[in-house]
């Protein structure tokens, strides 16, 4: 059974960092590609940022230049270093394994940004 386990979230001030790590317990093919997406409040869930099997990256128009996205296939951990963060980067941010047959999220983490 797949399991995503999200930490690092917290309260930060605007400007300020924070690294989140999705530990994956379970097999989750190394064809999937692994994510993290956000929804804020009032929201839709948005994605963030996306790693592909290939390694290939893509972010969100709105984070890029300030997160960055890594997987330690080792370690079965995904990471999220967001830098450089606003106060609309406020939300719950979750993992997702985006896999051919289902998907796989975690439970969330809660990122806060004041100003």
């Amino acid at each position: 059974q797949v399991q995503l386990v999200e930490s690092g979230g917290g309260s930060v001030q605007a400007g300020g960092s924070l690294k989140l790590s999705c530990a994956a317990s379970g097999y989750i093919s190394r064809s999937c590609g692994m994510g993290w997406y956000r929804q804020a409040p009032g929201k839709e869930r948005e994605q963030v940022s996306r790693v592909d099997s290939d390694g290939t990256t893509t972010y969100a128009n709105s984070v890029k230049g300030r997160f960055t996205i890594s997987r330690d296939n080792g370690k079965n951990t995904l990471y999220l270093q967001m830098n450089s963060l606003k106060t609309e980067d406020t939300a719950v941010y979750y993992c997702a394994a985006i896999c051919i047959v289902k998907n796989y999220w975690g439970q969330g983490t809660q990122v806060t940004v004041s100003s």
